[in-house]
């Protein structure tokens, strides 16, 4: 209960003579007080919604009977209660509304009226009397505060800043009814107190219930002490009985040791502890046995024992090295990525020649989708080894790979052990998910500390910071993951030996929904052969019109849309029975999926000049890029906008440069810098795009509009330029031709020296596309333009 700085103050004359009575119980409602109320009955409800459309104003009257959900009659009510204000109401779930209520005035009932659902009074308002400040009223009022000040300190619920504001209180009255209405006193002596006018008689009652609770309080205190004494005795007794043990233990007429204490000897002994661990948990027993069982230390201790004995020390998963069972494993599993798939055979037939073979670190590298985790746990299930896995995506404390020390409160050993113990073998293949969104922080850096991790020359006696004992980590094959590699550290990145997955064909594509996506998602959603049917002319619509991406997770939530859809027409009975079969081709697509989100790329639309479609490289996979230029009346003018990053910045000054250094040479007029301003565009402009391949293709779009020669049709190109004019090599070749051959472009030019990633490339993708190799920028404009 609370006095508001801003109280309502209202006189006598704005009281309705006329009041709507609410009963209240357990609590009192004192003038200038504030209390919350919760109300529940159908009548109490309708009281308030009306006052609330009115005057706001009602009364309060004490209930002598206390059951909240009963109907009160006028005899249960007292005849002197509070005129109230509703400062706040609210409405909450099961027909109740919370109210927050201020008290304004005592008043008396002068008589009920009938007319409403609730009950109503006429009342007469009641004023404090002898309000004097003499010396018997400064007296009672300076005794009640002092008194109040010493139950604020021994009551915790009351807080501390409460007896300054009883000490502020100047009025004899406002400072009787607020120590009435907060200290822990019963109700039937706060109504006493409420029905007191006098306001001497007042203080008087009050200061007998401040002392009196003052008493109770005290009395508790007392015990209180008296318990805590009671206490250190006990402790006392048990140090007493720990030292009389340990006499016993000396005379030789102890009993055996506690069971606990041998069953964590029996673990050490059977799981193999290595002779480090072995003398840390000697030494952690000691410590258990001089303890007592309900102490805190005593948990930290058996708590760190259970760690060390459940440790796989020993336990190793037995190797199945048949390289062709692995092939075959690694053929049912994924569609394509022959390049990986020969890797990981060489790095098994290694591991079968040589036993003790460590091997690199592999790390599959390439958009999201594509199969690195399950590639992960085809090697695991090839191996016939356990597979775990951690998400080292955002983590940015070095206490997730090396533990917490036993010093800090909730301890635990880092990731690497907890799965370690959760795998139930030393050698598990152990997959490091995300590991080029690992972050630093004044908690450490975390890639530090997979250093250790991923190196097997360290690796096996990998210490982590909670057991503080050597673990041979030596024999688990670790592999990671990563979206792009030049966000992971170079030391780190030194450790491992990269694997590029890059984006599917379209006919790879189709061939893994056919195979794996569509029997996944089928059986996912509860539906059979005999119940649904997607089309090839379906498939083929869904990636290229609902799904834009190099790996595959989009494309399986569309099947997955498809055949949820499927299903809730089965379980509707819409077909007529559940196997008949629900044929979904390409034009049934828009039912299921909503209209196409993408729009084809083509790199074939536009045919004019200043205008070239360039190849790039996220992430996500190649895409196409169209460079605009264009021209206009200024003076040395160069805009560029599309969201352009500095490389692409510096690539397009660089272009610039080298066409007005060469002008004679290309045959552009040597004024027309001079008179023009030029401005480069990329499409897309949210999108932010960087990256040392748009040079050429930049250039060549300018040499496009200067000159007014289209680029060739069905042209596209990449590479980076120098001053001098040289095409410089850029990386993600693979997945641009896939982009280009996804647009619809027949013919490329790209660097000389990429020539040789064209090996990974399918011969399909190959056999559609004319290649142009070259490392001179004349020789790209000599093929680019008509």
């Amino acid at each position: 209960m609370n006095q508001l700085n801003d109280s309502v103050d209202i006189g006598p004359d704005h009281i309705p003579e006329i009041l709507p009575i609410l009963p209240i119980v357990d609590t009192n409602l004192f003038p200038k007080m504030v209390i919350p109320l919760v109300l529940m009955q159908e009548e109490a409800i309708a009281l308030i919604d009306e006052t609330m459309a009115g005057s706001r104003i009602l009364g309060l009257l004490l209930s002598r009977r206390s059951d909240i959900n009963s109907r009160h009659s006028v005899k249960d009510l007292h005849r002197i209660g509070t005129v109230a204000m509703i400062l706040k109401m609210a409405k909450l779930e099961d027909n109740k509304a919370q109210l927050l209520i201020q008290g304004i005035s005592r008043f008396k009932v002068a008589e009920y009226v009938e007319g409403k659902s609730y009950m109503q009074a006429k009342v007469s308002v009641l004023e404090s009397r002898n309000i004097i400040r003499d010396k018997e009223t400064r007296a009672l009022m300076s005794n009640i505060v002092e008194q109040y000040e010493k139950i604020v300190a021994l009551s915790p619920g009351l807080p501390a800043e409460i007896g300054g504001m009883v000490k502020s209180i100047q009025e004899p009255d406002v400072l009787a009814d607020m120590v009435a209405s907060t200290i822990n006193a019963p109700i039937i002596d706060k109504q006493s107190i409420l029905e007191i006018l006098d306001v001497k008689k007042r203080l008087k009652k009050v200061t007998r219930l401040v002392n009196d609770q003052l008493e109770i309080l005290e009395m508790g205190s007392k015990i209180q002490t008296q318990v805590k004494e009671d206490m250190d005795k006990r402790q006392r007794e048990y140090y007493l009985r720990q030292q009389l043990k340990a006499i016993r233990e000396e005379l030789g007429e102890t009993d055996n040791e506690r069971v606990e204490i041998e069953e964590y000897r029996g673990k050490i002994t059977a799981n193999g502890l290595p002779e480090a661990a072995v003398k840390e948990a000697d030494r952690e027993l000691q410590r258990l046995s001089r303890m007592h069982p309900s102490s805190s230390e005593y948990i930290v201790a058996s708590t760190y024992l259970d760690w060390l004995t459940t440790l796989p020390w020993q336990k190793k998963s037995r190797d199945r090295l048949d390289i062709a069972e692995a092939r075959n494993v690694l053929n049912q599993d994924h569609y394509g990525l022959e390049k990986p798939k020969k890797r990981i055979l060489e790095y098994l037939a290694v591991r079968k020649l040589k036993k003790d073979s460590k091997g690199p670190i592999l790390c599959f590298a390439g958009p999201p989708g594509t199969g690195k985790t399950s590639l992960g746990k085809s090697i695991a299930r090839a191996l016939g080894r356990k597979f775990v896995r951690i998400a080292l995506g955002g983590m940015r404390d070095e206490a997730e790979i090396r533990g917490h020390r036993r010093t800090y409160v909730g301890a635990l050993p880092g990731r690497i052990i907890q799965e370690i113990r959760r795998a139930g073998t030393n050698n598990p293949v152990f997959m490091l998910d995300e590991i080029d969104k690992v972050n630093s922080s004044y908690h450490g850096d975390p890639s530090s500390a997979l250093l250790e991790v991923l190196d097997p020359e360290q690796n096996f006696s990998f210490t982590d910071n909670y057991m503080d004992v050597p673990f041979d980590l030596s024999d688990v094959i670790f592999l990671t993951t990563a979206n792009v590699l030049h966000t992971i550290p170079a030391p780190l990145r030194d450790r491992m030996e990269v694997l590029e997955l890059s984006g599917y064909t379209e006919d790879e594509k189709l061939k893994i929904a056919t195979r794996y996506l569509i029997p996944r998602q089928r059986t996912a959603n509860g539906l059979t052969r005999s119940n649904i049917n997607i089309t090839q002319g379906a498939v083929k619509e869904i990636i290229f019109g609902y799904t834009r991406e190099a790996g595959l997770r989009n494309l399986e939530r569309e099947i997955g849309s498809i055949c949820r859809g499927v299903a809730a027409r089965v379980a509707e009975s819409e077909v007529e029975s559940e196997v008949e079969m629900v044929k979904v081709g390409k034009k049934d697509l828009h039912g299921y999926l909503g209209p196409v989100r993408y729009k084809p790329e083509n790199g074939n639309e536009i045919m004019v000049p200043g205008v070239v479609v360039g190849l790039a490289w996220t992430p996500t996979g190649g895409e196409i890029l169209f460079v605009e230029a264009t021209a206009m009346k200024g003076s040395k003018g160069l805009t560029l906008t599309g969201q352009l990053g500095e490389v692409m910045k510096e690539s397009a000054t660089t272009a610039m440069s080298f066409i007005r250094s060469n002008a004679a040479t290309l045959n552009i007029a040597e004024d027309f810098f001079e008179t023009h301003d030029i401005h480069i565009h990329v499409p897309a402009g949210a999108i932010p795009k960087d990256g040392p391949s748009a040079g050429v293709t930049m250039l060549t779009a300018l040499i496009s509009l200067i000159t007014g020669k289209p680029v060739k049709k069905g042209l596209a190109m990449t590479g980076e330029i120098t001053l001098r004019g040289e095409v410089l090599p850029v990386g993600g070749i693979k997945d641009k031709v896939i982009a280009a051959h996804r647009a619809g472009i027949r013919t490329l030019i790209i660097p000389k020296w990429n020539e040789k990633d064209l090996e990974d490339i399918p011969d399909k993708v190959k056999e559609k596309i004319k290649f142009n190799f070259t490392d001179k920028m004349h020789d790209v404009i000599k093929r680019a333009l008509n």
